[in-house]
């Protein structure tokens, strides 16, 4: 689930120390939480078809989650009261699983969850094409899940929050010409949902906090195919974030740890794509 950016005014200075680096016990439980996360995207993958009523997504996620001994970690996180967040088309994140909302073909779902599993938390959002899109929407669709990978990219030792943020707007805003959500942003996790620091997805490369080994952050770019500006007076429910012009949405994201062997995702769902990121043998994992 991302983080709403806090303005400059409100936020508190970031110490470094105050940042949880996490041991490798704590990324190994991170570790398990985002294999159930996984699995539940591999199940949708399965379920989203035209003609889906969007609760079932909700029911489904739910059950997925608690069969393997996990919690949905955001029901009850400031009132919300689902296990998935089910946004739809011009709708870019925290939208309800709506009863009776039933998808078409052409649409664009965007699924986020969080998860508690042996006291670790992953988070991870996912944009499923219904049917067939269009090529508009494809090329949406493409554009974010390379976004994701570019600001994964950066997620070395030694760069700063602002190279991932740079490196991502440049691909979205400047080459692609889409919309770069700035408003919603990643977010540090573990041991809470969301910790510091904030993780823009924009940004001026070499600027910001310095990153460090044992770091756990979320990066989750939201494309729109118009302006970048959003609104939660859509749907009039306090939560549903859409675009500001009725332009459509997708989003990826990945929880990462930051090693010395660069970036390890937690929540993949692909080894093949994924085998560069990926902690391969625990034994001789070092951060």
């Amino acid at each position: 689930m991302s983080r709403k950016r806090a303005s400059r005014s409100k936020r508190r200075h970031i110490i470094e120390s105050m940042i949880t680096l996490k041991s490798i016990n704590e990324i190994k439980e991170m570790d398990q939480a985002g294999q159930v996360i996984a699995g539940m995207h591999h199940m949708l993958r399965d379920l989203i078809k035209p003609g889906l009523d969007t609760w079932e997504i909700e029911e489904k996620s739910r059950a997925y989650i608690e069969n393997h001994g996990a919690i949905a970690s955001q029901i009850g996180f400031e009132g919300f009261k689902y296990a998935v967040t089910v946004s739809v088309n011009n709708e870019v994140a925290h939208a309800f699983p709506r009863k009776g909302l039933i998808l078409e073909n052409g649409d664009l779902v965007k699924v986020d969850t969080v998860v508690e599993k042996n006291h670790g938390l992953a988070d991870s959002a996912w944009t499923y094409r219904v049917g067939t899109v269009s090529p508009e929407i494809e090329r949406l669709y493409k554009v974010a899940h390379k976004a994701l990978y570019i600001g994964i990219d950066q997620a070395l030792i030694g760069n700063r929050i602002g190279d991932i943020g740079a490196a991502i707007d440049h691909y979205v805003t400047d080459e692609n010409h889409f919309g770069n959500v700035r408003e919603y942003i990643g977010h540090g996790i573990g041991p809470t949902m969301h910790e510091d620091p904030q993780v823009p997805h924009f940004g001026v490369a070499g600027h910001g906090l310095r990153l460090r080994p044992g770091m756990t952050i979320t990066i989750e770019p939201m494309v729109n195919t118009g302006t970048w500006e959003v609104t939660t007076d859509y749907a009039g429910d306090g939560w549903t974030v859409a675009t500001k012009d009725g332009g459509w949405s997708a989003q990826f994201e990945h929880t990462i740890v930051i090693t010395h062997d660069g970036p390890k995702i937690l929540t993949s769902q692909d080894p093949a794509i994924d085998d560069k990121y990926l902690i391969k043998n625990w034994d001789s994992f070092e951060i």
